[in-house]
């Protein structure tokens, strides 16, 4: 009998989903756009904005096969956001009065065909916007990301927080430089 997925160890849970990395693919943007309909159907007005971020909408780099969504929204819609996307089948990872994290597409059997990690944040709040813009805008940055994030796989597998803590000092660089860029753009 498997356990259930709140029932593993951490170590558990890395081997059952490992970091994986593929070739870019626009499949990705395909697959956003099946979920932002669905994500739209469900929440109708309570979605101000839904938008593909994370590496997957990053133009020609390397990515794990997952589909990073920000929903931006007003704090006082979080609840019923929540409450829309768990009860169709989403799983609350996280969540304070700024912010919610969700995924959708961990089984017990592992990755589904399609997976996806999505972020709720009020409106403006939106680095991701940002790095995503900058770096399609700037493909030897994108490139660079690329070398950083296999770099620290290789160092830190199967550490997912690890991995993700050091990419952290870049993300913040190219946001800083992307805001100075684009100010007011989001």
């Amino acid at each position: 009998m498997k356990k259930s997925l709140d029932k593993m160890t951490l170590a558990e849970l890395w081997e059952l989903f490992p970091i994986t990395f593929c070739g870019p693919s626009e499949r990705f943007a395909e697959v956003f756009a099946d979920e932002e309909r669905e994500l739209k159907s469900l929440l109708g007005s309570h979605a101000k904005r839904i938008s593909h971020i994370g590496s997957t909408a990053i133009r020609g780099i390397k990515t794990k096969p997952i589909i990073d969504i920000l929903i931006e929204a007003d704090s006082a819609d979080f609840e019923a956001i929540k409450n829309a996307l768990v009860a169709d089948g989403r799983i609350l990872m996280s969540e304070s009065p700024d912010r919610l994290s969700l995924n959708k597409g961990y089984t017990a059997d592992g990755y589904a065909e399609n997976v996806f990690h999505i972020h709720v944040k009020k409106p403006g709040n939106c680095d991701e916007l940002y790095f995503r813009d900058f770096l399609n805008d700037n493909p030897d940055l994108a490139a660079e990301y690329e070398r950083l994030k296999i770099a620290l796989y290789e160092k830190h597998k199967p550490d997912r927080d690890a991995y993700t803590a050091g990419k952290k000092d870049f993300v913040a660089e190219v946001v800083r430089q992307a805001r100075q860029k684009y100010a007011g753009r989001y």
